[in-house]
This record gives C-alpha cells, structure tokens and sequence, in this order.
C-alpha cells in the first residue's frame, strides 16, 4: 500500500512540474475618456489578454490600476466574467476612475517648455482573479508610451 501511494504522489508531484503556468499577457488596446469634470475622469479601457497555456483562463474579474509617467493615475475593478481559450486570446473593456485635480497636476507636470509631451509612458498592474482552477489569482503588469492622439473622447462633454 505504501508502495502505491508513493508512486501515486510522485507522478502527481511530477506532472505538476512538467506542467508549469505562464503569466498571461495583457495590452492596453485603447483609452477612452466617458465623463469628465472637476472631480472626477472616467475612462473606459479596452485591454487585450493572451493566454500562453494549454488550458483556459476562467476570468471572474479583474482589478487594475494605471500609472502615468511613474505616478498613480486611475485604478479600476470589472465583474463581468469571461474566458480566456488556451493558446488563444480576448479582448474586454474596464472602467477606470482617476481625480480631476490630480489628473491636471499630472498633465501639467509633463509640460516642458511650454509644450505638452506628445506621449506618456503608462504602467497599468493588477490581477486577474480566476474561478476555476488551484491558482486562484494571476498578477499582471505592463508597460508602455501612450501617445494622447490614442486617447479618444477627451473633446466631449
């Protein structure tokens, strides 16, 4: 009996090894601003999540937040649960709420000589909480230049 029960965890231990997770990559799509005033900018975010391994990601939400030139900038939560195929990738939106005030000070911060910055650089981190599976939640962090002729909406009302 001992002998069984050995050799069971040691292919359980094994095949455990051999099938090691990837973080999932995630992508800044596009930014749009939806409601602006004095106290608060919300902006919807359309991010791309690819799934390097061989079983799909059960997405039940996601938290994140966004830096903008290495100062917090906006964070955000979505609920909406989707799935991620293996090998395979989906796109989803999330809603980000950044203060007015500090969005100005951000922006005003990056003017140089007398001219704003024709791109930020933007770090956007958090996790991805899964509904299925033993790994219950999946950090993620990505970097990049957000050019402001990607930010749509920033004219509207």
């Amino acid at each position: 009996m001992k002998i069984l029960w050995a050799a069971s965890l040691a292919l359980l231990l094994g095949g455990c090894a051999t099938s090691r997770f990837e973080t999932p990559d995630l992508k800044v799509v596009s930014v749009e601003m939806l409601k602006g005033d004095l106290f608060e900018q919300r902006f919807k975010v359309h991010l791309r999540v690819q799934n390097p391994n061989d079983r799909a990601l059960p997405v039940k939400g996601i938290t994140a937040k966004l830096d903008l030139n290495g100062e917090e900038f906006a964070q955000g939560v979505a609920g909406e649960a989707f799935t991620v195929p293996a090998y395979g990738e989906a796109e989803f939106d999330m809603l980000l709420s950044a203060n007015m005030a500090t969005a100005i000070l951000k922006l005003v911060s990056g003017v140089r000589d007398g001219k704003a910055p024709e791109s930020f650089d933007y770090r956007v981190y958090g996790k991805l909480s899964l509904a299925a599976g033993i790994l219950r939640t999946i950090p993620f962090e990505e970097k990049g230049a957000l050019k402001l002729g990607d930010l749509k909406g920033l004219g509207k009302p």
